[in-house]
């Protein structure tokens, strides 16, 4: 009989008694009913005994892929990420790609320069490449060019040779420009493969978008024709300029048009190009002034000008969804039907989001919705990049009188002491690196969440827990705001709805930097 049983703690389906094994102990035990002559069936020189080895192992080998089909047909135990994606297709939940992570640059110019300053889409900053760490690419994806005018800089305290501009948003990421995707032959529902994969691909549908992340172009006889990528070509109408994205299990991207009578054929003979930018995950959540060289961008270059992300950490970086997440956050999405109505289906579709990492949605008015956003990654703000194309996102989702605010959420800072005892024959560096990552890790971004109170027995059970750790006396558990080295009387600290604990990082906190700090006593 078929059970139900967890494997790295996800449901699958398996049918313990359909093995070798239990194949040949079943036929053998039919032997004395039904061949009573046959003696010697355990022996293994007899010949029926070899063919009943291989009869079981061929049950089992079917059994396997029952098992295997069984997994793969439903949503809860589907093992596989293409089984995933057809399923989820079924409800028009598209899981999403990976995300590329934002901040905003500082140009700096030397004084004497008086010219004015284009900033082009695909202008790209890059990170310095180091032995083991490649180079983050960085560029600028706004449609409209920025202009920088002379009287635009101002003075640069630290350097008076200099004067800068700020801000200039980027992302990161590589646009490929124009790539020919092929000719059209005339026939319905041709498909056209993207040559680069990990597309970034965040909203679809002909509404405001603030970065387009495809642009599909067909061109015959010197007529260009701009198509609009849909959800869905159910509702595209004959003639309508639509297509679809699917995106494989291998983040790679296929281009679908319809048959003529959902969506439009492209025109015998056009020929088909697409501009896209690939990239995205959480590579691209680098330090503050980690970005500061010029990679494409000679304009710049020429003015011996000086790029870096000076006054922000780049956040919102992520990679594509998980099975796991997926499975848990599609059903939520389905029943909102895709449209904002309560707070919670803000938050449900926010969270759908590329970049939005954990968010908190609030009716603050008859007609204003909140949205207290952390971006992938946490510790850091919503960059302006980020807050443009959600509210984009949201702008065929909301009812028309609904205005939505993005907020920052407030990080607070949780400092923790403890003093511990190591038993003979550990090694101290060892115990400390576990304590601090299994003690740490209660504060991990993906641990906490808005409001929710965190308790000292968590962290005594947590560092108790590990081997070698003779004795645990924790002498430090506060917020950044109550007084130095206290403990809370009562054992837990309490945090506002829009806060979330978070682990210091201010320069002299690195004795908190893996989420406590620890002596050894």
């Amino acid at each position: 009989m078929a059970e139900i049983t967890k494997v790295n703690g996800r449901p699958v389906v398996d049918y313990m008694a359909r093995d070798y094994d239990s194949f040949l102990r079943a036929m053998r035990e039919q032997i004395p009913t039904k061949l009573p002559e046959w003696k010697e069936f355990e022996s293994e020189a007899d010949f029926g005994n070899v063919l009943l080895q291989l009869f079981a192992h061929m049950g089992d080998i079917l059994s396997y892929y029952q098992d295997r089909i069984a997994n793969e047909s439903f949503l809860g135990t589907a093992q596989t990420r293409r089984s995933i994606i057809h399923h989820l297709r079924l409800i028009g939940y598209r899981l999403s790609t990976a995300a590329p992570a934002s901040t905003e640059l500082t140009l700096l110019v030397p004084h004497t320069v008086n010219a004015t300053i284009t900033i082009h889409k695909g202008d790209a900053f890059a990170t310095k490449s180091q032995k083991d760490k490649p180079s983050v690419r960085f560029e600028y994806t706004q449609e409209e060019p920025l202009v920088i005018l002379p009287s635009d800089f101002s003075s640069y305290a630290a350097d008076p040779t200099l004067k800068a501009f700020s801000p200039i948003p980027v992302e990161e990421g590589r646009l490929i420009r124009q790539e020919p995707i092929g000719v059209s032959d005339g026939t319905p529902n041709q498909t056209f493969p993207l040559a680069q994969p990990k597309l970034i691909l965040r909203s679809l549908g002909a509404g405001p978008r603030v970065n387009k992340d495809i642009l599909l172009l067909s061109e015959l006889g010197g007529v260009i024709e701009e198509w609009t990528a849909q959800e869905t070509l159910a509702f595209s109408r004959e003639g309508q300029k639509d297509y679809l994205i699917e995106i494989d299990e291998d983040d790679r991207a296929t281009i679908i048009f319809g048959d003529g009578a959902f969506g439009a054929i492209p025109t015998t003979g056009s020929m088909l190009t697409v501009t896209y930018r690939v990239g995205g995950g959480e590579q691209g959540n680098v330090a503050k002034e980690s970005i500061q060289t010029i990679v494409d961008a000679p304009q710049l270059a020429l003015l011996a000008a000086k790029i870096s992300n000076k006054d922000q950490s780049a956040t919102g970086g992520s990679e594509r969804e998980s099975i796991e997440h997926a499975v848990l956050h599609a059903p939520n999405v389905f029943r909102s039907l895709r449209r904002a109505v309560t707070a919670e289906d803000f938050k449900n579709l926010a969270l759908n989001f590329p970049g939005v990492g954990k968010v908190r949605a609030e009716a603050t008015s008859w007609n204003i919705v909140t949205l207290y956003v952390a971006p992938t990654g946490g510790g850091g703000d919503v960059s302006d990049v980020l807050e443009a194309n959600l509210l984009a996102y949201f702008e065929d989702k909301r009812p028309i009188s609904t205005i939505i605010a993005i907020e920052n959420v407030a990080y607070v800072p949780v400092y923790i002491t403890a003093q511990i005892g190591v038993e003979p024959y550990y090694s101290d560096a060892s115990i400390i690196e576990q304590v601090r990552t299994h003690a740490g890790s209660l504060l991990d971004f993906k641990h906490v969440d808005f409001g929710k109170t965190l308790y000292l027995s968590k962290f005594f059970e947590a560092i108790e827990a590990i081997p070698g750790v003779q004795f645990v006396n924790i002498t430090e558990f506060r917020r950044q705001s109550d007084p130095v080295g206290t403990s809370d009387a009562t054992g837990r600290l309490l945090f506002e709805p829009h806060e979330l604990p978070a682990i210091p990082s201010e320069p002299g906190d690195a004795d908190y930097a893996s989420g406590l700090k620890v002596v050894v006593e």
